[in-house]
C-alpha cells in the first residue's frame, strides 16, 4: 500500500457549507477547487473554543467538553462537490445545529494518508483556522481554503547525550508495501563518552498508547531529571523510547495480522542498529522493558513473548492482561461490549471515587466518527488500536472488528482469534516451559482503583500465576490503595525503576 498524493502542490480548495435555517433537512455541503485531490479520504471538520491551540490537533478524549467534530468519507475532492449536510455526521453533537451558542474557531482537514494513523498525518491538506459565532439552533455557514500541508515528519535535534534514530525497516516495508521506518530517542548516560570500551545496560522505554519517541526531549529538558541522571551515584544506563505509531496506531511493538510484523523488525532490525552503533550490552542480561498503560501491556507482553531476550519487566498500569476482564467486558463470555446484562451501558473511565466519567458507547461513538468507514477500526484511537494488534486482518485488509461498531454486538469468532493476545491464557498455556525463563523478572505495579478498571484483569493474572508449580511463579506484585491509572511521581518511580533494573544487571551479568 502506497501513502496517498496531493496532485498539486499549491492546492487551493474552498469548501463553502450552505446551510439554510429554513429547513433544518435541506441542507449542503459546496466543495469547490482549483485543483483536485485524486484521493480517498475522510474530511474532518472541527471546532473549540481554545483560544490558543489548532481545531485540528483533535484531543480524542470524550469528555464533556470533547471538541466537536464533523466527518465524511469522500472518493476524492474535484472541483465540485456537493454533499448533504445529513451524511455529515457528527460527534458529540449529531448536526451542526446542535452546536451550542458562542464563539467558536473551525478547521477542516482532508485525511487521505493511510500509512499515519492520525488525522493530521503528514501531506494532509488543511485549513488555517477561523473565528466564527453561533447561534443558538442555527447551523453556520462555513467557507474553507485547504491551502496548507501537514509537514513530513522530521527527527529532533540531537543533544550531547541525547540521539534521534529514524531507519528503514525492510521488513515493514515488505509487508506494507511501501518505505516503512522505525524511529527512537536514545538517551546516553553521563559517563558514556568516558569510557569509550564500556558496554551499558539499555531500558527500553514503551510510552502510553500513542507516545511518539520525542517524548524523550521532555525528560532531557527536565531539570529535575536532569539533576538525578547527572549525579555521581545515577546506575549507569541506556534508555531507549520506543515509538508508539503505525498505520492502525500503536502497535505495540509486537507482530499483529493488521500492523504487520513490528516485533520482528523492533527486536531484529531496530536491536540490531542499535548495538552496532551505540556501546550497549548486547545480551539478555543487560536488557530491561518497562513502561505504564500501553507500556505496562507492552513490556509485559515482551518479556513472555520474547523471555530469552529481556532481563526483566516493571509492568506499571498495564492494559488488560486478562480477557475475561477487557476493561469491564469479558471479551469470552459477554454478547456486548456497551451494555452489562443488567442493561446498562458499561464505563470505560472512572475518578478514583468511583464517579463514573464516560461510557464504553460514548468513547467508540467517538472513534466510530474518527474513523473511515464510520468505525472505530480505522479510528487510530485506544480501541481501534487495541483491535488492530489483535484481530484477524478482513479480505478487505481491515482489521475484523471485535463488535459492531453501532450496536456493540461481540462477534466470538473474533474473540476467538484474539486468545493468542490475552496475557492470562498464553502465560497458564505456556507455563512449563516459559516459567522457569521467568524467575526474578515479573514486576507490577498497579492502583486498585485504575481509572480503566485495569485492576479487575490483573488480579486474575496474579491468582493464575500464584497458582502455579514446577516451578512456583516469584513475580512482585504491588497494590496501591486508592490510586488510579498510572497515578504515581513518574520522576520517583522512574529512579526506583532504574535502579532495581541495575541491580539485577549486576547480579545476573
Amino acid at each position: 500500500m502506497k501513502p496517498l498524493k496531493l496532485q498539486a502542490s499549491n492546492l487551493l480548495i474552498c469548501i463553502s457549507l450552505v446551510l439554510a435555517c429554513v429547513n433544518a433537512h435541506a441542507k449542503t455541503i459546496s466543495i469547490s477547487a482549483n485543483q483536485a485531490i485524486d484521493a480517498p479520504g475522510r474530511l474532518h471538520i472541527i471546532f473549540t473554543q481554545d483560544s490558543e491551540r489548532e481545531p485540528r490537533l483533535y484531543s480524542a478524549w470524550p469528555v464533556q467538553n470533547v471538541e466537536p467534530l464533523f466527518s465524511q468519507d469522500l472518493d476524492g475532492l474535484g472541483q465540485t462537490l456537493t454533499l448533504d449536510t445529513n451524511t455529515l455526521g457528527g460527534f458529540p453533537f449529531k448536526t451542526m445545529q446542535d452546536l451550542p451558542a458562542g464563539m467558536w474557531r473551525v478547521q477542516a482537514i482532508y485525511d487521505t494518508n493511510t500509512l499515519d494513523s492520525g488525522i493530521n498525518s503528514p501531506a494532509n491538506a488543511y485549513s488555517l483556522p477561523q473565528a466564527i459565532e453561533i447561534k443558538a439552533g442555527v447551523a453556520p455557514t462555513l467557507n474553507f481554503e485547504l491551502n496548507q500541508t501537514v509537514a513530513a515528519d522530521a527527527l529532533p535535534e540531537d543533544q550531547a547525550l541525547l540521539k534521534f534514530i529514524k531507519i528503514k525497516s525492510d521488513i515493514l516495508s515488505e509487508f506494507w508495501g511501501s518505505d516503512m521506518y522505525l524511529r527512537a530517542g536514545v538517551l546516553l548516560p553521563a559517563t558514556y563518552y568516558d569510557k569509550p570500551l564500556k558496554k551499558f545496560p539499555v531500558f527500553f522505554d514503551i510510552g502510553g498508547y500513542g507516545a511518539r519517541y520525542t517524548r524523550a526531549e521532555r525528560w532531557y529538558q527536565s531539570e529535575e531529571f536532569q539533576e538525578y541522571w547527572q549525579a555521581d551515584d545515577t546506575p549507569q544506563m541506556v534508555i531507549v523510547y520506543l515509538d508508539g505509531e503505525a498505520p492502525f496506531g500503536d502497535p505495540y511493538q509486537i507482530n499483529s495480522a493488521n500492523n504487520g510484523p513490528y516485533g520482528d523488525a523492533t527486536w531484529q532490525e531496530l536491536l540490531g542498529y542499535l548495538n552496532q552503533n551505540f556501546n550497549i550490552v548486547d545480551t539478555a542480561q543487560g536488557r530491561f522493558v518497562s513502561g505504564c498503560s500501553t507500556g505496562g501491556w507492552v513490556s509485559l507482553a515482551l518479556q513472555l513473548f520474547y523471555p530469552d531476550t529481556f532481563n526483566g519487566a516493571w509492568s506499571y498500569s498495564a492494559d488488560g492482561v486478562d480477557f475475561r476482564y477487557f476493561q469491564l467486558v469479558d471479551i469470552y463470555s459477554d454478547d456486548n461490549a456497551f451494555f452489562n446484562e443488567h442493561g446498562q451501558e458499561r464505563p470505560s473511565y472512572r475518578g478514583k471515587d468511583g464517579e463514573v466519567i464516560f461510557s464504553i458507547k460514548r468513547e467508540i461513538d467517538m472513534e466510530n466518527q474518527m474513523g473511515r468507514g464510520n468505525s472505530y477500526v480505522t479510528s487510530g484511537g485506544q480501541w481501534g488500536g487495541w483491535n488492530a494488534v489483535y484481530s484477524p486482518k478482513l479480505d478487505s485488509g481491515l482489521p475484523a472488528p471485535i463488535w459492531d461498531p453501532a450496536s456493540g454486538e461481540i462477534n466470538k469468532d473474533v474473540a476467538e482469534a484474539w486468545k493468542q493476545y490475552d496475557l492470562r491464557l498464553y502465560t497458564q498455556k505456556n507455563w512449563q516451559t516459559l516459567g522457569p525463563k521467568l524467575a526474578g523478572k515479573l514486576h507490577i505495579w498497579m492502583g486498585d482503583m485504575d481509572n480503566f478498571y485495569l485492576n479487575n484483569a490483573m488480579y486474575l493474572f496474579e491468582d493464575m500465576l500464584k497458582s502455579r508449580t514446577e516451578p512456583a511463579s516469584d513475580a512482585v506484585f504491588e497494590y496501591k490503595r486508592g490510586v488510579g491509572h498510572c497515578d504515581f511521581n513518574r520522576y520517583d518511580m522512574r529512579k526506583k525503576t532504574i535502579a532495581q533494573m541495575y541491580e539485577r544487571f549486576q547480579k545476573t551479568r
